[in-house]
């Protein structure tokens, strides 16, 4: 039976054609396209492409981020790619020293990495710029002219880039923006299939958690675009705030999402044969439809359409039911919990309602303007400092940046080597630059990247000599090569495989046009990308290996330390302690990248050999216990703090249930790291005048469930740690 074919909607299309990857795809096909072209227009078509290749090069370092970062990326780039092309031309002659050329570069512009990943980028590129010198030997009098050429072709597209950037300073974050809410439109409407009776819970677990990566991607994204840009912080402008106000509403409302957290299982044994589960996972997919509706029109920087629906006149017929309902006399269950969910879903419902500010300048200009916002917000972002001792310091076989540049200088020494002994085709420099693009840090990645490639290629290649058979017109072959060409340009930081497919395709399209047979390109490509392939999955594989199993010890170690945390503010609230909110948030932040770090680990170690392989279901266990221990610290501290009058301080019993869910953590937290404090934490202490409570049952029905929680998460990662 054939996979049904995924359902494209009308806003899926906006998604793609408002979201930067396709503005990005666009801009890359004109820089590439429109030098060429010229060329061919004054009957020099060699300087065009090298200028077309130039702006191929520089096109690598154009990653998202603020747009000070980009510029400076590229224009190193551009300096490097310059030299780089001299160097080379200049050595090319003498084999050896060539063969020397390209260890020395790959090892030193992989190193580039220890200053983040634009840095890397801008290796990347570099390394790229050396490998397309290749391709077309030249004589020295044409050393100098040839590196200007491509300097030409990278100011080019840096010229078009930063135009981009003058003309539409706040397109890159709505983009951002509006795939967030992308992104926590569907964490949301995945929750909806735990109230589903139909779903495996233990397959919902591992969606959802699979989705949390994405949604912190998203987040990280917008927030180097916009809290490192001094001009949407610090300016006071309607459009910067509009961005700055709804982000945080965002991680806010995404907060409030994951506080609804419950007992699934026994939550379809309870309630399943009342049908008021479907009604309650129906009103929370219409909010995720809502939301996704907001992300596409900011993201198209649209007006919102139509007026909004009234989800509260849903949610009141919904409250009406399960008021209805009465307690089971057989089974002892009571509606209570319903009423709980019923209250986070009145939150999100309001919650998601305040987005719509986002379009609303009324509204907007009520908000007061926070004193000091620059400074509250540079703070969620890391800093990279460009200094020289990080490259030095990582000079030694402990870091994994250096065993890569170590596996990248090797590759490339074995791919030169073959192409100068082996292989003599017109284009042997495919085998190098699909070693120097195949190669990555972890063997998993490696792994992922050349199965796509080489199934892309083989499709690219079908698809193109389908191409190349059936239409005869020049003109409808190079419409279609213009077509191919934005495709793979969007595709290429989000799905590499629909990149290769197209990205081959086009090239055979092109060489055609340059007077090459098409089936010939085929079978060298294919050859030279199985080689290529071939000689990065070897060396990843046998010289010092990187396994996702190794890592996750010390990202499990960073999840429980950032859940301490996370848990150790909600005992001082609960102490009646003042925390700050920027203090507070960036304990929630820290949470949600240290999970999202230990879960896409996980994922990725599952396409790792399996005999590599460290305890998988308990690691899976570990994934998802922390995803539900962070929930519940959530659902506890925003009861905690949402509440209009003062809460009264838990009793003496809430206060032993929180102390041992502390203490359970801590002792996980040596398991795995034995350098950790290894103190108990002592019971909190009380600094508030408002008197303690006699037992809250709500309030210790969840700190039991958190200690629980907390307790398994000790027997699972005793069972990890166990030798």
């Amino acid at each position: 039976m054939h996979a049904p074919l995924p359902h494209v909607t009308r806003r899926d299309l906006a998604y793609f054609f408002f979201s930067q990857h396709f503005s990005d795809g666009l801009r890359t096909t004109l820089a590439i396209l429109l030098p060429a072209l010229v060329g061919a227009q004054w009957g020099d078509l060699a300087t065009g492409v090298t200028i077309s290749t130039g702006a191929v090069c520089v096109s690598v370092t154009d990653t998202p981020g603020p747009a000070r970062h980009k510029r400076n990326g590229m224009l190193a780039s551009l300096g490097l790619v310059f030299v780089v092309s001299i160097l080379t031309n200049l050595v090319a002659p003498y084999r050896v020293l060539l063969g020397l050329e390209v260890v020395g570069l790959a090892f030193a512009l992989t190193m580039l990495l220890v200053w983040g990943a634009r840095a890397g980028a801008v290796g990347s590129a570099t390394l790229l710029a050396m490998v397309l010198t290749l391709a077309h030997p030249i004589g020295p009098a044409q050393v100098l002219p040839h590196g200007l050429l491509l300097g030409l072709g990278g100011a080019w597209y840096l010229l078009l880039a930063l135009l981009q950037q003058q003309v539409l300073p706040y397109r890159a974050a709505q983009q951002a923006l509006g795939e967030c809410l992308h992104a926590l439109a569907g964490f949301l409407e995945l929750k909806a299939t735990f109230y589903q009776q139909s779903t495996d819970l233990e397959e919902d677990y591992r969606r959802l958690v699979a989705q949390q990566v994405t949604v912190n991607e998203k987040q990280e994204a917008v927030r180097e675009v916009i809290f490192r840009s001094r001009q949407l912080v610090s300016e006071s402008t309607s459009a910067s705030r509009r961005l700055v106000l709804t982000f945080v509403e965002a991680v806010d409302l995404y907060e409030h999402i994951t506080a609804g957290h419950y007992d699934y299982a026994a939550l379809r044994r309870d309630f399943g044969h009342t049908g008021v589960l479907g009604d309650i996972a129906a009103l929370i997919t219409r909010l995720a439809t809502d939301l996704d509706y907001l992300g596409s029109a900011i993201m198209a920087n649209r007006a919102f359409g139509s007026p909004p629906p009234d989800r509260t006149a849903e949610w009141d017929r919904l409250q009406a039911r399960i008021a209805a309902l009465p307690t089971d006399a057989a089974t002892g269950a009571h509606p209570r919990i319903l009423r709980k969910i019923l209250v986070n879903l009145r939150d999100l419902i309001r919650r998601t309602a305040s987005l719509r500010r986002y379009f609303d300048e009324s509204q907007l200009a009520e908000q007061p303007t926070e004193p000091g916002r620059a400074a509250s917000h540079v703070q969620f972002v890391a800093r990279q400092e460009l200094q020289f001792k990080a490259f030095t310091e990582n000079l030694t076989l402990k870091s994994s940046v250096f065993r890569h540049a170590v596996r990248m200088a090797v590759a490339c020494l074995i791919a030169f080597v073959l192409a100068e002994i082996f292989w003599h085709g017109q284009h042997n420099y495919w085998v190098l630059m699909t070693v120097t693009i195949m190669l990555k840090p972890g063997f998993s990645l490696t792994r992922q990247r050349n199965t796509e490639r080489i199934v892309g290629t083989l499709g690219g290649g079908l698809l193109g000599a389908i191409i190349l058979k059936i239409v005869e017109s020049n003109d409808v072959r190079f419409g279609i090569l213009v077509v191919f060409m934005v495709i793979a340009y969007s595709f290429q930081r989000t799905k590499y495989l629909v990149t290769v497919i197209f990205l081959t395709a086009y090239l055979l399209i092109m060489f055609t046009f340059l007077g090459s047979g098409y089936v010939g390109i085929i079978e060298e490509r294919v050859t030279d990308t199985l080689l290529g392939c071939a000689i990065a999955l070897s060396v990843g594989y046998l010289l010092f290996p990187s396994w996702e199993s190794e890592q996750l010890p010390d990202l499990m170690a960073a999840t429980l330390r950032a859940n301490l945390a996370y848990l150790r503010q909600l005992a001082d609230r609960l102490a009646g302690r003042t925390v700050p909110a920027t203090a507070y948030r960036l304990r929630r932040k820290d949470v949600y990248v240290a999970s999202a770090n230990l879960a896409a680990a996980f994922q990725r170690m599952l396409s790792e050999p399996k005999r590599k392989y460290r305890h998988p279901t308990e690691t899976h266990q570990f994934v998802v216990l922390n995803h539900i221990l962070s929930s519940n610290i959530a659902a506890l501290t925003t009861t905690w703090q949402d509440t209009a009058t003062a809460n009264p301080l838990p009793s003496p019993e809430s206060r032993r249930l929180l102390t041992s869910a502390l203490a359970a953590l801590t002792r996980s937290l040596g398991r795995l790291d034995p350098s950790a404090p290894a103190d108990e934490p002592a019971a909190p202490e009380v600094r508030s005048p408002v008197p303690a409570a006699p037992a809250d049952r709500p309030l210790l029905e969840q700190l039991s469930f958190l200690q629980k929680v907390s307790t398994d998460l000790g027997k699972v990662t005793e069972t990890l740690t166990a030798k």
